[in-house]
């Protein structure tokens, strides 16, 4: 609808009354064709269709160019040899046929194939048996690295296909059978989902490896249905780790859950005590607690615990249950000045929250201009916006104390502005609700302005579950969230995922725990070896 244009000597009170009750109803039928086409698109894909597509990603954060490595070649240079770091394996030399008398051998010039060789190859171990003088037989053991009639090398590829390369189990057990392997559907869904306790523990050491030594850390979520049900997967990581756990809710008390790594602490100190009265928690509550024991090492000690002091209250529950698991990872190490970086969803506000930029700016560009007036209000919003971050960016880069208050000054100004359209001062209000959170860089200049890292990171997860769809069973959804947590965590370390599955599948020892790796990365300061894919 466009409005006819209102000279200023005409606008009376009653006519910018009547303008304001036309802006509030534009903006109620924008979020009911809104509700709209989410329902559409929810139709649609119940049918088997396509919904509408969505809307580009803001360009507030744009791919900053690669750094240049130490002897890369800039572009339009001459191209280095590709294969001058290739390791030979082996070398034939080649002679020309039938050649004529007094011809002069004058060396050799290389020329390097690469190959790749896939084939079946069955051993028939013979293990001999003897009999014993005092009674009995020993039978000859197998190889340390063989543990089942499958050798490490098509198990390590099983799993590299299956989580690296995202082939489904259909697809991967034809494939395997035209190379020859005679294996069932049962033995390859076992291969995948069974005996792999060592990687869920040294999963669950990247976590606690990855809390300890981070000043902060991303995370996000996304859906996961898990045997007919709707599901979430919650990411957290930085630029040294990735952890990812599907649960069946997403809320603040899930996402504590989460950072327990499954084995949960229920503590009562300062912290908790602080987050009980943010909470605004009865104070007869509060007492009942605090005479007692300071820590449950389990959920049913906890909750032993709360029915013994009568506190049966929903909320009660919920928020006494918060607070201690909160103060129970303070007493597991974790720093009481991590940053938490999400996209501002109230479930990861814990400890000294950050919000990303770009999901902040984001209803702006959902906007639908009503005309051009309200059209030029909407840009001119986003253009102060993208002056302010570009300025907190090079703040970020060069961090300078005296330019504090005059970033703050410029946010407040931003956010305190009235533009006559409800839309507009509403998503205004919202980012003056979260001034804190924006302007965590301020204080933190290590933590980044936008939360790209992590969605880069779950995309992997919205990959698998597009090709595969969901999980079945606790084991294969469990394996699931540790390879991918381990995969990516390779990926950011510098370390080749498939020789990873080549030394703990053989028991190898050459590869170092991704633990210790993440430690020492974290007190040399190191930055990460792979860049995060802004969205």
């Amino acid at each position: 609808m466009e409005l006819p244009e209102i000279p200023s000597e005409e606008r009376t009170s009653l006519v910018e009354t009547l303008l304001g009750v036309i802006r509030q109803l534009l903006d109620r039928v924008q979020q009911l064709e809104e509700t709209n086409q989410q329902l559409r698109d929810e139709i649609a894909l119940l049918k088997g269709q396509k919904p509408k597509p969505q809307i580009k990603p803001s360009q507030l954060e744009s791919p900053s160019p690669r750094p240049q490595a130490e002897g890369e070649q800039r572009p339009g240079s001459p191209k280095r040899s590709k294969t001058i770091e290739l390791i030979v394996h082996k070398e034939v030399p080649l002679h020309p046929p039938d050649l004529p008398a007094g011809a002069v051998f004058k060396g050799y010039e290389p020329f390097v194939v690469q190959e790749l060789k896939i084939e079946c190859q069955n051993t028939r171990y013979l293990r001999a048996r003897y009999q014993l003088p005092t009674g009995g037989t020993v039978l000859a053991s197998l190889p340390a690295e063989i543990h089942s009639h499958f050798g490490p090398d098509l198990i390590c590829y099983i799993l590299e296909q299956y989580h690296h390369a995202h082939v489904t189990q259909p697809l991967l057990l034809e494939q395997l059978h035209d190379f020859g392997i005679d294996i069932s559907a049962g033995q390859l869904n076992r291969i995948l989902t069974e005996n792999h306790d060592a990687f869920h523990q040294e999963k669950a050491e990247l976590l606690a490896a990855g809390l300890a030594t981070a000043s902060y850390i991303g995370t996000d979520d996304t859906g996961a249905r898990h045997q007919g049900r709707n599901g979430y997967c919650t990411v957290i990581g930085n630029d040294l780790f990735a952890y990812f756990e599907s649960t069946a809710s997403k809320s603040r008390l899930n996402f504590l859950h989460v950072l327990h790594g499954g084995q949960c602490l229920y503590a009562i100190n300062e912290t908790t005590l602080a987050y009980w009265e943010r909470q605004k928690l009865a104070a007869t509550v509060v007492e009942k607690l605090r005479d007692g024991p300071p820590a449950f090492a389990d959920t049913v000690a906890w909750q032993a615990r709360l029915a013994e002091l009568g506190v049966t209250d929903e909320r009660h529950i919920r928020l006494v249950t918060e607070g201690a698991l909160l103060g129970g990872l303070i007493e597991r190490g974790v720093s009481p000045e991590l940053v938490v970086l999400s996209d501002g969803a109230p479930q990861f506000d814990l400890l000294v929250h950050a919000s990303c930029w770009i999901h902040a700016e984001r209803p702006l560009a959902r906007l639908v201009p009503h005309n051009d007036e309200h059209r030029a209000a909407i840009e001119k919003v986003r253009e102060q916006i993208w002056e302010l971050y570009r300025d907190l960016k090079a703040y970020r880069q060069q961090p300078d104390a005296a330019r504090q208050p005059l970033l703050e000054a410029r946010f407040d100004a931003l956010v305190g502005q009235q533009t006559g359209y409800p839309s507009i001062n509403g998503m205004l209000k919202e980012m003056r609700d979260h001034r804190a959170d924006l302007l965590r860089v301020l204080e933190r200049p290590e933590v980044p302005l936008h939360n790209n890292a992590a969605e880069s990171d779950i995309r992997e997860y919205v990959k698998k579950r597009k090709i595969s769809g969901s999980t079945r069973s606790d084991s294969g959804r469990r394996c699931r969230d540790t390879f991918a947590s381990l995969k990516k965590t390779c990926r950011k370390l510098g370390v080749r995922f498939w020789e990873y599955l080549q030394d703990r599948i053989r028991g190898l020892g050459q590869v170092a725990r991704l633990a210790t790796l993440i430690r020492q990365r974290a007190a040399a300061g190191q930055p990460a070896v792979s860049e995060a894919v802004p969205v």
